[in-house]
C-alpha cells in the first residue's frame, strides 16, 4: 500500500474501511495535527513517518484491533490511561462506579478504598486523584496489568498501594469503607466475546462462568469480611444483570441495596451497605 502524501489522501484511503471518526482520530495521533487542521487543510502534506504510521494503524484497525490498543491509551474520567493487549480497555460506562465510589468515600474523612481487579488502574487511580484523603489499595491477579496500573499512577501523579493476588487474598485481615470492582461478568459462551473489540481483550477479564456471575458471587459472599461498619460494596455488571446482583446482595445481608444507571439508561452498578 502506497503511503498517503496528504491529509486528504489519508482520509480517502480510509474511506469505507473504518469509520470516518476513527480515521480522523488515528490521523491526528499519527501526524500530530489538530482536528481543526485536518478538517480545514486536506491538501497539507504528511511527513513520511506520519504517513507510514497512519497506514500501519489503518490496516490494524481494519482487521478489528481496538483503537485503544493501537494508540496505547484510552481517555477515562478526563485523563489518559495507558493500555495494552493484556489489559481490559476502560469504558465510559465504568466512570459511573468511580462517581458512586467517590460519593460514598466522602462520607469519611480518611476512607480506605479497595479496587478489586484494577486492570489499567482506571478506577483506583481516578479515585485516588479525586479524593486525595483516601487510602486506596488496588488488587489484580495479573502481573502485567499491575505494571500498567502502576505506570498510569506514576504518570498521573496518584499515590496508592498496588498488590498482586486474586481478589481479596492480598488484603487479608484488613477492612475498608468502600470496595469497588468491575469484575468479569460475561457468560463464557456469549457470542459477543467473538465480536468487535472483545476479540482482542483478555478473556480472563471478561468471562465468568456459565451465566457471567461467578466472580460477582464470590465478591459478594466474601466482601463482608473486609468491610467496615456502614461500608459500601459497589459492583459493575452487565445491563441485564441488575436484578440478579441485587438479589445476591440482599441474600448476603447487605442493606440499602440499589442499582445506578449509566448515561444510556442501563442498569450498570449495583451497591449495598454492610452493617
Amino acid at each position: 500500500m502506497k503511503p498517503p502524501a496528504t491529509v486528504g489522501e489519508a482520509l480517502a484511503l480510509a474511506q469505507g474501511r473504518i469509520p470516518r471518526s476513527e480515521a480522523r482520530l488515528l490521523l491526528r495521533e499519527a501526524s500530530g495535527l489538530s482536528a481543526a487542521a485536518i478538517a480545514a487543510f486536506p491538501e497539507r502534506a504528511l511527513e513520511q513517518a506520519a504517513a507510514a504510521r497512519f497506514g500501519d494503524w489503518l490496516l490494524r484497525r481494519e482487521v478489528g484491533e481496538p483503537v485503544a490498543y493501537i494508540l496505547g491509551e484510552r481517555e477515562f474520567f478526563g485523563r489518559r490511561f495507558r493500555v495494552q493487549a493484556d489489559v481490559l480497555i476502560p469504558r465510559p460506562d465504568t466512570e459511573l462506579i468511580v462517581e458512586q465510589s467517590l460519593r460514598f468515600s466522602r462520607e469519611w474523612s480518611m476512607p480506605r478504598v479497595l479496587d478489586l481487579g484494577t486492570g489499567s488502574g482506571a478506577i483506583a487511580v481516578s479515585i485516588a486523584l479525586e479524593c486525595p484523603a483516601a487510602a486506596v489499595v488496588a488488587v489484580d491477579a495479573s502481573e502485567v496489568a499491575l505494571r500498567v496500573a502502576q505506570e498510569n499512577a506514576r504518570e498521573l501523579g496518584a499515590r496508592l498501594d498496588f498488590r498482586l493476588g486474586c481478589w481479596f487474598e492480598p488484603v487479608a485481615g484488613e477492612r475498608f469503607e468502600v470496595i469497588a470492582s468491575n469484575p468479569p461478568y460475561i457468560a463464557a459462551a456469549d457470542a459477543h466475546l467473538e465480536q468487535g473489540d472483545l476479540r482482542f481483550e483478555p478473556r480472563s477479564a471478561l468471562a465468568s462462568g456459565d451465566d457471567g456471575l461467578d466472580d460477582i458471587r464470590h465478591i459478594v459472599a466474601t466482601a463482608p469480611q473486609y468491610l467496615a461498619e456502614r461500608a459500601c460494596l459497589l459492583i459493575e455488571h452487565g445491563f441485564e444483570q441488575g436484578p440478579a446482583v441485587r438479589a445476591l446482595l440482599i441474600a448476603q445481608g447487605f442493606q440499602e441495596v440499589e442499582t445506578c444507571r449509566d448515561l444510556a439508561g442501563h442498569e450498570r452498578v449495583s451497591l449495598g451497605r454492610w452493617n
